[in-house]
């Protein structure tokens, strides 16, 4: 186990490379700068590839790192909810609805402005029907609240796939990219940040809780945590978390599955360490996903949840690989 000093250095790390990274994808990309242009870009806006770097790169880039730490730090969040270490934000179908919502907004003429807020009440429909009908008149499981879950996630899906075959055939090439993960018309996300970093310190104030929660219901409330209100916190700020990421990219995947079980076995599962860990390592990885989606066959794009996907699937197979070893 990585001792404690170590740790707080590597999170003061990850928050330096955060800025690198960053920085290094707003100097990248299909048009060519020099160093020089972009210093004269970055520092004087006026400049003559000002605009690209401002207007572009940058609110791009901080987009990139906004929807991975959103993602990662919801990914924390489920599989503490869930009990399971590859637990994801999109299991419990709160993306579905968030996504179902923001098409059928799309489709109705209904201005970007308004998709966070659509995707927002698109994951809090999906809250309710999954925990009321996970609860049902029975007891309160994780297995049947994943069950439910996955069967709503399948539910939404057919939805959209619906909203997609009654769609205009001009938006429907946008639609696809969108639902795909794409960042290509995200602008500088102030209301995310706000977002992420009001959660963020919400999470931190709960870090004690999430570690006993993580040993397990039982155990949580004989040690005095009230688990149901706990439960309904965690799916409430992880819904939040994921519903803003969709809405500014669409579905991502593999982020909030990944990057937070990499976080823990590095770091181990103490939250007070993971949980700014991790939302600062998933920030960085999709900065240089993004980064990669645009270069890769420029001057074309591709959306950037084909990249993370085609870097997470190894890695997940890997950490399955890992497992079946260590049983």
């Amino acid at each position: 186990m990585m001792p404690t000093a170590l740790k707080r250095w590597l999170i003061l790390s990850l928050l330096l490379a955060s800025v690198l990274a960053v920085l290094l994808a707003s100097a990248t990309g299909s048009v060519s700068m020099t160093l020089d242009q972009w210093a004269q870009a970055l520092l004087h806006p006026g400049a003559d590839q000002g605009d690209l770097l401002w207007r572009l790169r940058l609110p791009r880039a901080l987009s990139a790192w906004t929807v991975g730490a959103l993602l990662s730090l919801s990914g924390c969040l489920m599989q503490v909810l869930l009990r399971n270490p590859l637990a994801d934000p999109y299991i419990l179908g709160v993306s579905g609805g968030a996504a179902f919502a923001s098409l059928l907004g799309m489709t109705a003429g209904v201005a970007s402005a308004f998709t966070p807020l659509l995707a927002l009440s698109g994951s809090l429909v999906s809250i309710l029907l999954v925990f009321g009908l996970a609860r049902g008149e029975g007891p309160w499981s994780t297995t049947r609240l994943l069950l439910t879950g996955v069967v709503t996630a399948s539910g939404w899906a057919a939805l959209i796939s619906l909203v997609l075959s009654l769609g205009n055939d001009s938006s429907l090439r946008g639609m696809l990219f969108w639902l795909m993960g794409d960042l290509g018309y995200a602008t500088t996300p102030s209301w995310a940040l706000l977002v992420l970093a009001l959660v963020f310190l919400i999470c931190l104030g709960l870090a004690r809780s999430l570690n006993v929660l993580a040993m397990g219901e039982t155990t949580a409330r004989l040690l005095g945590e009230p688990t149901q209100r706990l439960l309904w916190l965690i799916y409430l700020l992880a819904s939040v978390l994921t519903a803003s990421a969709v809405s500014i990219a669409g579905n991502i995947g593999f982020v909030g599955l990944i990057v937070p079980h990499l976080t823990r076995l590095m770091l181990g599962s103490d939250h007070r360490m993971l949980l700014p860990a991790a939302t600062l390592f998933g920030g960085i990885f999709l900065v240089i996903s993004d980064t990669l989606a645009r270069t890769v066959i420029a001057p074309e794009q591709l959306p950037v949840g084909v990249i993370t996907a085609l870097l997470g699937v190894p890695l997940f197979l890997l950490l399955l690989n890992r497992a079946k070893l260590k049983q």
